[in-house]
């Protein structure tokens, strides 16, 4: 296990983070599986400090509390009534009364302060009705969405309904509600989560439309088009301009502290599908992954009218912890599909016994970077050390100069 160090200063939070995307993956109960947990504690540690958690809305405390108690409804008639009065309090339909926040504290541990709030007040119909201090302001500053107090005028409020304006969606704090059905964290904060989508929607809106999205353009085979492009040196770039012409936007956008966020799937007013990557671990199989993924969920999901939000955080994949829904489930085969064929993958020596060589007979095969190959390798062994060498650690980030990684400002 390396040696370990208290997280001081951002550097030190960055530093952390990209020794964690190294390790994923790690056996549990391995030495590099060790140090990932120790370094999974001092980042959480670190971001509730300085990045602390808006309340969520009482019914979703509840429902996360039941979830990891495994809990049922029916669990709760005999803490807060009937049946039917269950239904109303977690559909936000009743309002939580003093008796029952009291046995909800009591039962299922959620603090008081949480219960007592009244699901639904909180409208944002006006820039006075937003509290920034659930949002991550001093991140979003930093990274140049807002300006800080007085350099901009106004007030941080106003400026976060500015961008909701800018998004062009509806603002309620339940439009980007975490579903079932997304490989979501459990500790995702719901309201940097809503941000950053806001900033997506605000980016996409600000380009000019070059063609109109036609429902069913998604398939098996346009995955593969795109594959094709991770074997040229600016793949990335050219995989944007690619969806452009196909009426599909896709926009990098950093992740905010506690969304645990990779990619997510949303769309426009107009019916275009919009694509946001935070490239929040910079790697060429990470990116093209996370690309396909987003794609497949386009295809198969949301052509259908089944949603128009997915949200992914691959480390539940890669790490094996998180379940696996089906709409994740059917999205993560059409990407492995459009990527390495199952029946190529099955004969691969590739596969069976990894080598350099092999790698590269395969990617050349295919068309596709080695790191796709890679990747594929090193998570089914669960060995994020094996063939490192074709990760392409730090080569995706810079085809995307004009986003602010670091907190400053770039032209776009």
């Amino acid at each position: 296990m390396a040696e370990i160090k208290p997280i001081r200063t951002e550097a030190d939070y960055e530093r952390t983070l990209s020794r964690i995307d190294e390790l994923m993956g790690s056996k549990y109960g391995s030495p590099d599986g060790d140090e990932l947990d120790v370094l999974v504690t001092l980042v959480e540690s670190w971001e509730d400090e300085h990045f602390p958690m808006g309340y969520p809305e009482p019914p979703e405390a509840i429902r996360f509390r039941m979830e990891q108690a495994g809990m049922h409804p029916r669990d709760l008639i005999p803490i807060i009534g009937s049946r039917s009065r269950v239904s109303e309090v977690l559909s936000g339909k009743r309002a939580i009364t003093m008796p029952m926040a009291r046995a909800l504290h009591e039962h299922l541990g959620i603090p008081a302060d949480v219960l007592l709030r009244n699901p639904g007040t909180e409208s944002f119909e006006s820039p006075a009705d937003i509290d920034p201090l659930r949002y991550p302001v001093r991140k979003m500053a930093k990274l140049g969405w807002i300006k800080e107090g007085a350099e901009s005028g106004y007030s941080a409020g106003e400026q976060i309904a500015e961008m909701i304006h800018m998004a062009g969606i509806d603002i309620t704090p339940s439009t980007y509600r975490i579903r079932g059905s997304q490989r979501v964290n459990a500790k995702t904060d719901s309201y940097a989560l809503q941000a950053w989508c806001w900033r997506v929607m605000a980016l996409a809106n600000a380009k000019a439309t070059h063609r109109a999205y036609v429902p069913g353009t998604v398939t098996l085979e346009l995955l593969r088009e795109v594959a094709h492009l991770s074997n040229l040196e600016y793949g990335p770039r050219l995989a944007r301009d690619f969806l452009d012409d196909h009426g599909i936007v896709l926009e990098v956008v950093p992740h905010l502290p506690r969304t645990y966020l990779d990619g997510a799937v949303l769309q426009s007013g107009d019916g275009r599908p919009v694509i946001g990557l935070t490239l929040r671990y910079d790697r060429i199989d990470s990116f093209w992954f996370g690309l396909l993924h987003e794609l497949a969920h386009v295809g198969l999901h949301l052509d259908q009218g089944r949603g128009v939000f997915y949200a992914d955080d691959f480390t539940l994949r890669e790490s094996g912890r998180g379940k696996a829904e089906t709409y994740e489930k059917e999205a993560d085969m059409w990407t492995e599909e459009a990527l390495i064929p199952g029946e190529t993958w099955k004969a691969s020596t590739a596969r069976t016994s990894p080598s350099a060589l092999s790698v590269v007979s395969l990617a050349s095969e295919l068309r596709i970077h080695p790191a796709i190959v890679a990747g594929r390798v090193r998570y089914e062994r669960r060995n994020p050390r094996l063939l490192s060498q074709f990760t392409g650690n730090g080569a995706v980030r810079r085809q995307f100069a004009g986003v602010a990684w670091k907190g400053e400002e770039r032209r776009r």
